[in-house]
Protein backbone atom coordinates (compact mmCIF):
# COMPACT_ATOMS: atom_id res chain seq x y z
CA UNK A 1 0.00 0.00 0.00
CA UNK A 2 2.95 2.22 0.82
CA UNK A 3 4.17 1.86 -2.99
CA UNK A 4 0.60 2.77 -3.96
CA UNK A 5 0.47 5.27 -2.53
CA UNK A 6 4.26 6.69 -3.52
CA UNK A 7 3.19 6.47 -7.28
CA UNK A 8 -0.09 8.21 -7.01
CA UNK A 9 1.57 11.08 -4.75
CA UNK A 10 4.12 11.16 -7.36
CA UNK A 11 2.08 10.93 -10.06
CA UNK A 12 0.17 13.56 -8.77
CA UNK A 13 2.95 15.99 -8.85
CA UNK A 14 4.27 14.76 -12.17
CA UNK A 15 1.38 15.42 -14.46
CA UNK A 16 0.67 19.13 -12.60
CA UNK A 17 4.57 19.98 -13.47
CA UNK A 18 4.27 18.96 -16.74
CA UNK A 19 0.78 20.91 -17.72
CA UNK A 20 2.54 23.86 -16.07
CA UNK A 21 5.74 23.25 -17.93
CA UNK A 22 4.18 22.39 -21.31
CA UNK A 23 1.79 25.80 -20.52
CA UNK A 24 4.98 28.34 -19.69
CA UNK A 25 7.40 26.62 -22.53
CA UNK A 26 4.97 27.09 -24.76
CA UNK A 27 4.23 30.40 -23.77
CA UNK A 28 7.54 31.59 -23.98
CA UNK A 29 8.17 29.70 -27.42
CA UNK A 30 5.07 29.77 -29.39
CA UNK A 31 2.41 27.31 -30.06
CA UNK A 32 3.64 26.49 -33.88
CA UNK A 33 6.12 23.60 -32.79
CA UNK A 34 5.49 21.62 -29.77
CA UNK A 35 8.53 22.93 -27.61
CA UNK A 36 6.98 22.24 -24.56
CA UNK A 37 6.24 19.06 -25.03
CA UNK A 38 9.71 18.25 -26.38
CA UNK A 39 11.60 20.35 -23.64
CA UNK A 40 9.15 18.54 -21.25
CA UNK A 41 10.18 14.92 -22.47
CA UNK A 42 14.42 15.88 -23.01
CA UNK A 43 14.55 17.48 -19.28
CA UNK A 44 12.58 14.51 -17.96
CA UNK A 45 14.90 12.13 -19.47
CA UNK A 46 17.36 13.74 -18.66
CA UNK A 47 16.72 13.96 -14.85
CA UNK A 48 15.33 10.13 -15.19
CA UNK A 49 18.96 8.95 -16.29
CA UNK A 50 20.50 11.32 -13.30
CA UNK A 51 18.03 9.84 -10.48
CA UNK A 52 18.52 6.36 -11.56
CA UNK A 53 21.92 6.71 -11.58
CA UNK A 54 22.78 8.74 -8.18
CA UNK A 55 20.59 6.18 -6.96
CA UNK A 56 22.93 3.43 -8.42
CA UNK A 57 25.96 5.05 -7.38
CA UNK A 58 25.22 6.01 -3.72
CA UNK A 59 22.28 3.52 -2.99
CA UNK A 60 20.24 6.11 -1.54
CA UNK A 61 16.92 5.73 -3.17
CA UNK A 62 14.54 3.27 -0.86
CA UNK A 63 11.85 1.73 -2.68
CA UNK A 64 9.65 3.66 -2.08
CA UNK A 65 11.18 6.72 -3.05
CA UNK A 66 12.15 5.34 -6.10
CA UNK A 67 8.75 4.53 -7.19
CA UNK A 68 7.66 8.15 -5.77
CA UNK A 69 10.48 9.94 -8.06
CA UNK A 70 10.26 7.51 -10.89
CA UNK A 71 7.49 5.71 -11.68
CA UNK A 72 5.17 8.83 -10.28
CA UNK A 73 6.62 12.01 -10.85
CA UNK A 74 9.20 11.29 -13.49
CA UNK A 75 6.35 8.65 -15.65
CA UNK A 76 3.48 11.55 -15.03
CA UNK A 77 5.92 14.12 -15.71
CA UNK A 78 6.74 13.07 -18.88
CA UNK A 79 6.44 9.13 -19.77
CA UNK A 80 9.15 9.37 -22.91
CA UNK A 81 12.11 9.24 -19.60
CA UNK A 82 10.47 5.69 -18.79
CA UNK A 83 10.72 4.63 -22.47
CA UNK A 84 14.25 6.00 -22.58
CA UNK A 85 15.15 4.36 -19.29
CA UNK A 86 13.97 0.93 -20.91
CA UNK A 87 15.98 1.67 -24.43
CA UNK A 88 19.28 2.54 -21.94
CA UNK A 89 18.54 -0.60 -19.50
CA UNK A 90 18.62 -2.99 -22.83
CA UNK A 91 21.17 -1.05 -24.68
CA UNK A 92 23.73 -1.15 -21.36
CA UNK A 93 22.39 -5.28 -21.47
CA UNK A 94 24.38 -5.29 -25.00
CA UNK A 95 20.46 -6.40 -26.57
CA UNK A 96 21.40 -3.72 -29.39
CA UNK A 97 18.79 -6.10 -31.67
CA UNK A 98 16.29 -6.01 -29.10
CA UNK A 99 16.98 -2.11 -28.12
CA UNK A 100 16.41 -1.56 -32.25
CA UNK A 101 12.94 -3.56 -32.12
CA UNK A 102 11.96 -1.39 -29.06
CA UNK A 103 12.43 1.58 -30.15
CA UNK A 104 11.01 1.37 -33.87
CA UNK A 105 8.14 -0.72 -32.33
CA UNK A 106 7.23 1.70 -29.91
CA UNK A 107 7.71 4.40 -31.86
CA UNK A 108 5.48 3.21 -35.21
CA UNK A 109 2.82 1.09 -32.85
CA UNK A 110 2.47 4.04 -30.82
CA UNK A 111 1.85 6.23 -33.84
CA UNK A 112 -0.45 3.82 -35.71
CA UNK A 113 -2.50 3.21 -32.91
CA UNK A 114 -2.91 7.14 -32.44
CA UNK A 115 -4.20 7.43 -36.02
CA UNK A 116 -6.59 3.91 -34.88
CA UNK A 117 -8.28 5.81 -32.37
CA UNK A 118 -8.61 8.90 -34.34
CA UNK A 119 -10.22 6.88 -37.03
CA UNK A 120 -12.19 4.65 -34.57
CA UNK A 121 -13.61 8.22 -32.86
CA UNK A 122 -14.31 9.33 -36.19
CA UNK A 123 -16.49 6.53 -37.60
CA UNK A 124 -18.77 6.91 -34.56
CA UNK A 125 -18.78 10.52 -34.45
CA UNK A 126 -18.56 11.68 -37.36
Amino acid sequence: MKMLLAVALGGAIGAVARYKSIGWISHLAGHGFPWGTLAVNVGGSFLMGALIEAGALRQFLTPEMRAFLAVGTLGAFTTFSSFALDVAVLWERGEAGATAVYVAASTALSILALFAGLWAVRQVLA
